[in-house]
């Protein structure tokens, strides 16, 4: 039998307010940054990545799902930060059936964000999780790869982009790649984890997507206006980094460092994360280093 034909769609669920104390540098609130959940469908079937943060986002995916009509057979989660994942069992019980898979590094990294929860993530956001047991199976045992109506969607570790054991989802078909949060889209990238060789890490994940040499990629977080073209996205992505690095060596303070980053990135969302960042690149000149933002 030959494979049906593939299409994709983009569900952005936009930043939100958090419970953090304070605001950014030049006044704005402390927000999560949007983030992408990409929905892969056939015929009849499909493969939900990176599902949602909370309870209202997932049920708006969710809605989503159930609108296109498919019958939903996986949810792939590229990383463990909790926004590309804690929904999961929330979905599983609104499409029964479906089977929750990661890599066995990402699955390891999971529970160790499930442990951290209570202490970050429900300050944040109190109430708006749901139940986040960790139930993923690993991609390894599936062959590294999951089967749409035909089709490969093949796994690939990546290692360390914004944080350890990241992978990707190539679909050469549909000629594309759901990146999570190995390349960003617009929108700020999360530097806390990046210090001690991790930006060069980052880069060397962002040179195993490019060698993929997939037209489009999803990047895990998403300026909505934006298209999914990828080499633009490679070339800003890098270029943030690259723009990380150099002034990191002639801004002495986490404000004048956020100040700069905002001057080369105007048009970035979720400055809130930016200042997050700023943080915890200076530790010695801040009041400890922040958790994500």
């Amino acid at each position: 039998m030959s494979a049906t034909r593939l299409g994709y769609e983009v569900i952005v669920s936009e930043a939100i307010p958090l419970a953090l104390p304070g605001r950014t540098p030049d006044g704005g609130a402390r927000t999560w940054a949007p983030v992408s959940t990409t929905l892969v469908f056939g015929r009849d079937e499909a493969v939900l990545v990176d599902p949602p943060l909370t309870t209202a986002q997932a049920e708006a995916v969710a809605d989503r799902v159930r609108a296109v009509g498919r019958r939903l057979t996986h949810i792939f989660a590229t990383h463990a930060h909790g926004d590309h994942w804690f929904t999961a069992p929330s979905l599983t019980d609104r499409f029964p059936g479906a089977q929750v898979v990661a890599t066995g590094g990402t699955i390891a990294q999971m529970h160790r964000t499930a442990e951290a929860r209570a202490g970050f993530w429900d300050k944040i956001l109190p109430g708006r999780i749901p139940a986040s047991p960790v139930t993923a199976v690993a991609a390894e045992d599936l062959g590294n790869r999951l089967v749409l109506e035909g089709h490969a969607l093949s796994v690939l570790g990546v290692g360390h982009s914004d944080t350890d054991d990241t992978s990707v989802l190539h679909i050469p078909d549909l000629d594309l790649v759901v990146a999570g949060d190995v390349v960003y889209n617009g929108v700020h990238q999360y530097l806390v984890e990046s210090r001690d060789g991790g930006r060069d890490a980052w880069r060397r994940a962002i040179a195993a997507v490019e060698a993929l040499g997939a037209r489009r990629i999803v990047a895990g977080h998403k300026n909505h206006r934006y298209d999914d073209d990828a080499d633009r996205q490679i070339r800003e992505t890098r270029r943030y980094l690259d723009d990380t690095d150099q002034l990191l060596e002639t801004e002495p303070t986490p404000e004048r460092f956020y100040s700069a980053m905002i001057r080369r990135h105007p048009d970035h969302l979720n400055r809130s994360s930016l200042w997050g960042s700023s943080q915890a690149l200076y530790p010695d000149r801040t009041q400890g280093a922040p958790p994500p933002t």
